[in-house]
């Protein structure tokens, strides 16, 4: 039992597919901030042309 134990804890292969993911999320995570940030401020931008 402690062999399996040993032999699951040393195992890598999967922690390169998470950091992958973590690094997925982070960029999907800015671009959602960028892409909200810029529709509030077109918003904004077309209420102004509107009042002119």
């Amino acid at each position: 039992m402690t062999k399996i134990l040993k032999t699951f804890f040393r195992d890598e292969s999967g922690a390169a597919a998470i950091k992958y993911g973590l690094i997925a999320l982070l960029i999907s995570i800015a671009i959602i901030a960028c892409i909200n940030a810029l529709g509030v401020n077109l918003s904004s931008a077309s209420l102004k042309l509107r009042a002119t």
